[in-house]
């Protein structure tokens, strides 16, 4: 089984995805833009990660 789904995309150049955690339901951002990139978990307002039951 896969650790991490990822469940948007958008963009080929300039690319946003959100990936889901399947152990923990901790949502994730992945931003690329050329050859740099980077993951960080998606937060809501109050600054706690969001996650998908």
């Amino acid at each position: 089984m896969e650790r991490f789904k990822k469940i948007y995309s958008q963009g080929t150049i300039h690319v946003v995805e959100i990936w889901v955690d399947t152990e923990t339901g901790i949502n994730y951002v992945f931003h690329k833009d050329g050859y740099a990139g980077g993951f960080t978990p998606l937060l809501d307002k109050d600054g706690k990660p969001v996650v998908t039951q």
